[in-house]
């Protein structure tokens, strides 16, 4: 009973905070967001801890801390939440908040891939395209980036060219029947 009280409380702080961070019902305000967020983050929402993070990564609301965006990141990736292991997967790759770790980053956006996430999915063939955390495999980039290409919103316009255009420039590396094996992985890949 006592568990269903604080989800449902959780559940609440979430909503408030959603609405000061999209100015519903009240000012736009990404201080008040963030205390809101942190709230239900330290309850182990993984949604309000990749949110947490995010506002660390960029800079609102509170100082950039990117140790700290990090930090938050983690906490919901291990909870299996996509976003925050995109987030995670930027953060090695980059080196920000972490050492720069391309074998880490390929480790966090593969498991944000193969939940269906088309910002992770370019990330992860733009790695095996480069060969930067996994051995280059032109085959596993094409499939990933047209992956990735295919998923990306109408509002993502610019992230479906880009990874339309690299997909692109990966095909000219192979041979017919590499890009058709490439297709047919795509094709016949699941979510997980």
């Amino acid at each position: 009973m006592l568990k269903r009280i604080l989800a449902g409380v959780v559940l609440i702080v979430m909503l408030l905070a959603g609405m000061y961070f999209a100015g519903k019902g009240v000012p736009q305000n990404d201080a008040e967001a963030v205390k809101w967020y942190r709230l239900a983050a330290e309850q182990g929402h993984a949604k309000a801890q990749f949110l947490l993070g995010s506002y660390y990564h960029d800079g609102k609301g509170v100082p950039q801390d990117y140790t700290e965006a990090a930090k938050w990141y983690r906490l919901a990736a291990e909870q299996g939440d996509a976003d925050a292991q995109w987030g995670l997967g930027i953060s090695y790759r980059d080196g920000q908040g972490v050492p720069e770790d391309y074998t880490e980053a390929v480790k966090w956006f593969r498991r944000a891939a193969q939940q269906g996430d088309a910002s992770a999915q370019y990330n992860l063939g733009r790695m095996y395209g480069t060969g930067k955390g996994v051995p280059q495999d032109y085959v596993q980039a094409h499939m990933w980036l047209n992956l990735g290409a295919s998923r990306f919103s109408a509002s993502e316009a610019e992230d479906r060219v880009r990874a339309v255009h690299n997909r692109d420039i990966i095909a000219s590396y192979l041979t017919p029947a590499q890009i058709a094996e490439a297709q047919r992985l795509a094709k016949e890949w699941k979510p997980r």
